[in-house]
Parts: C-alpha cells; sequence; structure tokens
C-alpha cells in the first residue's frame, strides 16, 4: 500500500520524472516492503508466543484437573475401604453376640459358632494385626466359654482396637 501511494506521488501531475525522482520513488517502496515485512515477522513470532502461553496454560489446567479427579477417586476409594472394613467389624461383633447370648441363656444354634469363625475370617483378610489380635482373643474367649466380664473386656478390646483402625474420632464406650 505504502508502494502504491509512493509512485502514484512520483507520477502525478502526469509528466515524466527524473531517474533521482524514480530512485527515491524505489527507495520510498522498498523501505515501505521492508517495514511491512518486519512488521509481519515480528507479529508473528507475538502470535506464536501468545499461542504457545495459551497451549501451556491449558496443559496446566488440564493437569489441574486431572490431579484434582486422582485425588477425588483416591479418596472415594479410601472411603469405600473403611466402609466394608466397618461392615466386617460389625459383621463379626454380631456373630461374637449372638454366641456370647447363647451361651448366656443356653439357647442357640449350631451355625452360630461357625458364623463367628466365617466372621473372623472376613477380619483376618482386612486387618490391620491390632484388630485380628482382639479379634481372635474375643473368639479364643467365647470358645473358652469364659465369664461374662473376661467376654466384655475382649469385647471392648476389639471395638477399641476397631475404632482405631477405622479413625473414628468419638469412641463409644461400652
Amino acid at each position: 500500500m505504502n508502494l502504491r501511494i509512493a509512485l502514484c506521488t512520483v507520477m502525478s501531475a502526469g509528466k515524466m520524472t527524473s531517474m533521482s525522482e524514480w530512485g527515491i520513488a524505489l527507495i520510498a517502496a522498498g523501505s515501505a516492503l521492508a517495514g511491512s515485512l518486519i512488521t509481519g515477522w515480528f507479529t508473528r513470532s507475538a502470535g506464536s508466543r501468545q499461542a504457545d502461553a495459551a497451549r501451556h496454560a491449558g496443559d496446566r489446567q488440564a493437569d489441574a484437573l486431572l490431579d484434582t479427579v486422582r485425588r477425588t477417586l483416591e479418596e472415594q476409594r479410601a472411603v469405600r475401604m473403611m466402609d466394608l472394613r466397618r461392615q466386617t467389624y460389625v459383621q463379626f461383633l454380631e456373630a461374637a453376640e449372638t454366641v456370647m447370648s447363647a451361651q448366656r441363656t443356653g439357647e442357640g444354634q449350631a451355625s452360630d459358632r461357625s458364623a463367628l469363625q466365617r466372621a473372623f475370617g472376613c477380619v483376618l483378610l482386612e486387618g490391620p494385626g491390632e484388630v485380628v489380635r482382639t479379634a481372635r482373643e474375643l473368639v479364643n474367649v467365647v470358645r473358652a466359654s469364659r465369664s461374662l466380664d473376661d467376654l466384655e473386656r475382649a469385647k471392648g478390646n476389639f471395638i477399641t482396637a476397631a475404632q482405631d483402625a477405622l479413625g473414628l474420632s468419638e469412641r463409644v464406650s461400652l
């Protein structure tokens, strides 16, 4: 565009111009062309830098989103595991209570002790070690048909260990 203006200016008034005027016109046109090229090159470089910055910002945003999703899934998995563990401990306590009640009243079924053994097997799988140890102690006390105080103490020990394993801050005492 600047080239056209320079040529039009030189050729205006409809007369032939001298060689020096043509030289000036060509220099002006060349300068305009060089200026346009340099401006275009800088504009392209700036656009490229902006595109790179936008891509990096998008990458960081995607990484943050993935990290959030990953943490959410890990938290959900931990909650499911704790819920499964809690259910296992409750089953074991229910089976132990059934056998203890049968010992106190003299009423019960032969399957009560096998249910306790199955529930204990589940506690063995879920753990942790302290819960397994106290569960084993409770099973041994129930099998030995010890006193009611021994049964309650063993049951209380199991409940305390289970609460610790579940991370319960408020404990329910017996």
